[in-house]
């Protein structure tokens, strides 16, 4: 919870500092809330607050990830959306520089590296970012490209509308913010760990501890010693993979470990859940 206010007090304030100033749409609900207060001030004479339109245009994916991702996540990602949508209103508007491609790039490192946070610490900032948790940990999916693309979709009704030049930049934004994500966030990414050992006993239990994974052991021999040793094979997640070697040299410091990355896989894996 304690991430995810920060990341809700760093995505508020760069709307108000860089976001507006730069007149840009950073994707997902937010881009979408900033791009119908801009045609409602600019065409309709309207003040319509942030937070009202942020609400309303989360309240169906809230529903929706409520039934399929959990109650415990819903309720601290709209707990997010909430704090996230009144601080923007109440953070005065100071704009830090009026240099469009600084803001493009810096801004989107700063709004992926605040919805990365929401991440690590088991919560989503709302809107799109439902939808790459869905599949991250559901389909085990990596689909943050695809959501950048749909983002681009949108923005193409902002460059009509205010400008291409605008709806350029944001895009350049987004894809920082993207990008930022990818490496930030490595819960969805799998890897495959080889592990030749004299103590497969000592380095399962490791493996069990720090992944809840099971593994298989097969039976291995040294061509050059012709010594018979196992061979342990698992795959876990990027994230726990960093942890798990540095385990299992603690285990067996004789051990040899080969991990590899993992692009598709196909059967019952484990996802640890925090729901």
């Amino acid at each position: 919870m304690g991430l995810g206010l920060i990341s809700a007090l760093i995505m508020a304030v760069n709307i108000k500092t860089l976001v507006r100033a730069g007149g840009l749409y950073p994707g997902g609900f937010n881009g979408i809330t900033l791009l119908i207060q801009t045609i409602c001030e600019r065409f309709l004479n309207l003040q319509i607050p942030f937070t009202a339109v942020s609400l309303l245009l989360n309240a169906i994916p809230v529903i929706i990830c409520f039934r399929a991702i959990g109650k415990k996540f819903t309720s601290t990602s709209a707990l997010i959306v909430i704090v996230t949508s009144v601080l923007t209103d109440l953070v005065p508007y100071h704009p830090i520089t009026d240099d469009i491609l600084l803001i493009s790039v810096f801004g989107g490192i700063i709004n992926g590296f605040a919805i990365s946070l929401c991440l690590i610490g088991g919560a989503s900032a709302g809107g799109t970012d439902f939808i790459g948790i869905y599949f991250a940990e559901k389909k085990n999916k990596d689909v943050w490209n695809f959501i950048l693309l749909g983002n681009a979709c949108v923005l193409t009704i902002a460059g009509v509308l205010f400008g291409w030049d605008k709806a350029l930049y944001s895009i350049i934004f987004q894809f920082a913010s993207t990008q930022m994500i990818h490496m930030l966030h490595t819960a969805y990414k799998k890897e495959t760990l080889f592990i030749v050992t004299d103590r497969p006993d000592d380095v399962y239990k490791e493996i069990y501890e720090v992944t809840n994974h099971s593994a298989t052991e097969f039976a291995a021999t040294g061509c050059y010693s012709n010594k018979q040793r196992k061979m342990l094979y698992s795959v876990v997640s990027s994230s726990e993979a960093k942890v798990l070697v540095s385990r299992v040299q603690k285990a067996d410091p004789e051990a040899f470990i080969n991990v590899i990355k993992t692009d598709f896989l196909e059967g019952h894996f484990y996802q640890k859940v925090d729901y």
